[in-house]
């Protein structure tokens, strides 16, 4: 077992469907594949209400660092948002013991498709959960290494009531994963990754899960494991401990034992993408796949959105949900018209995507509200990876702050403007830091709703 350590690092500001693994061209100018050839091979677990889209630009680094793309994973939870009572079945909720047992099966697949004894696992938030779970439950002699990134291992609040609520450190579950002197298992590596006072889910105060003023008897310090190597990343927030450049950096030098050779993403010369199309049931979201959904994708002109051409990809959904492959060039932008049975046309705005990946899966918007009832046209910005923070970060949104997005701890993912008709047909730019994308008003009478996605 690891000794623990705690070291403060400044930083910035069912499985058919259950397991997608990233699949790419040939890698250029990366590392030599010798050098990662005693890497044990990695699966990427996702956390609450997530997919596992978020890890693309985790696996391109990766890619970019000489890991073969045949070696690395990521887990597609069937129903990825947690119950409210661990015991009661809720539709389109997991449970952790669905949780552990597609996590054991998916680790189980890497191993069969590799060859390999163990697997490195890497969690996002409750993806942790499931990862320390399925160690705790007899799978430690197939895991290597465990690095959960803003994991509430100690709850994201810690009281008396809701005692089988998942994330309440005084319920059975995180009692039963914490009890012992050390709360890892001998024979894994654990790192934990956490932030310095910016993880919404790690907070004294009660506010940020809707009980302002209540105290959560968690702190900062939560996500940490005694036994384990414990880092801080600085003013990162809940989903930057996992996705962003400097977490990827110490998840890599963990697991391999030295620092990457890179940390930007290597460009492919062509680019093949593909994913699925996913639903919300009754505004829940969920990784099922959705039938007979119709993908369209645009080449759009960076500066103005507007079309270039025709599409470039169509395509419709089957059983499995999946659209693409979709040629493009490594430099467009572009735009994906998702029209799914029952939801608002999602017009979706994109960067250029530098590499290929099979998991840029898509969810249509949600469909219009009462508030919307005389909205002209509405787009969403949107930080799948991260969330917004002021005044720490850059963001605008048709060249201002969003309204919706509050000060301080980052809490918001997205942001939303209601424009009236006159002004369809312009553009909205959507500025977050360096990556700046602009997207086309549509008319909300036609059910039509617009998303500039960051992908950073």
């Amino acid at each position: 077992m690891r000794l623990s350590r705690r070291t403060i690092l400044l930083g910035a500001g069912s499985l058919p469907f259950a397991v997608a693994s990233l699949r790419t061209g040939a890698l250029a100018q990366t590392a030599p594949a010798a050098q990662n050839a005693e890497l044990p091979p990695i699966l990427f677990v996702h956390g609450n209400g997530d997919y596992d889209a978020l890890w693309m630009t985790t696996l391109w680094r990766m890619e970019s660092n000489g890991i073969a793309r045949d070696r690395m994973m990521a887990i597609n939870f069937t129903d990825p948002l947690a119950r409210s009572d661990d015991k009661v079945e809720q539709a389109n909720r997991s449970s952790t013991e669905d949780q552990r047992r597609e996590l054991s099966a998916a680790i189980a697949e890497l191993k069969r498709r590799t060859g390999a004894p163990r697997v490195a696992l890497v969690g996002s938030s409750r993806g942790g959960n499931a990862i320390r779970n399925v160690i705790r439950s007899g799978g430690a002699g197939d895991v290597s290494h465990a690095v959960l990134c803003g994991t509430p291992n100690h709850g994201v609040f810690a009281t008396d009531d809701q005692p089988n609520n998942e994330f309440n450190g005084r319920g059975a579950f995180l009692r039963g994963l914490n009890e012992g002197e050390a709360e890892v298992m001998p024979g894994v590596a654990f790192l934990t990754l956490r932030s310095d006072g910016m993880d919404k889910y790690a907070q004294s105060d009660g506010r940020f899960i809707g009980k302002p003023g209540t105290p959560t008897n968690v702190t900062v310090e939560g996500p940490e494991l005694k036994g384990a190597t414990n880092l801080v990343l600085g003013a990162l927030d809940h989903r930057e401990v996992a996705f962003h450049p400097r977490a990827f950096r110490e998840i890599y030098k963990f697991i391999a034992g030295r620092e990457p050779q890179r940390i930007a993403i290597v460009p492919e010369q062509s680019v093949r993408l593909s994913g699925l199309v996913t639903g919300t049931p009754v505004g829940v979201q969920t990784n099922r796949p959705v039938v007979g959904a119709t993908v369209e994708i645009f080449r759009v002109d960076p500066d103005t959105g507007e079309r270039k051409g025709g599409a470039v990809h169509s395509a419709k959904t089957g059983a499995d949900g999946r659209w693409g492959p979709a040629q493009v060039e490594p430099s467009w932008s572009l735009e994906f018209v998702l029209a799914a049975p029952d939801a608002p046309t999602t017009h979706i705005y994109r960067s250029p995507f530098p590499r290929s990946s099979d998991v840029v899966h898509l969810r249509s918007a949600r469909p219009l509200g009462p508030a919307d009832k005389d909205t002209g046209a509405i787009v969403i910005m949107s930080r799948p990876r991260g969330y917004f923070g002021l005044p720490r970060d850059v963001v605008l949104f048709d060249g201002r702050e969003p309204a919706d997005v509050k000060q301080g701890v980052p809490t918001d993912a997205a942001a939303t403007l209601r424009l009236p008709a006159a002004e369809i047909g312009r553009n909205i730019v959507a500025q977050f830091g360096e990556e700046r994308i602009v997207a086309r008003l549509w008319p909300a009478a036609e059910n039509r709703i617009a998303i500039a996605e960051l992908t950073y």
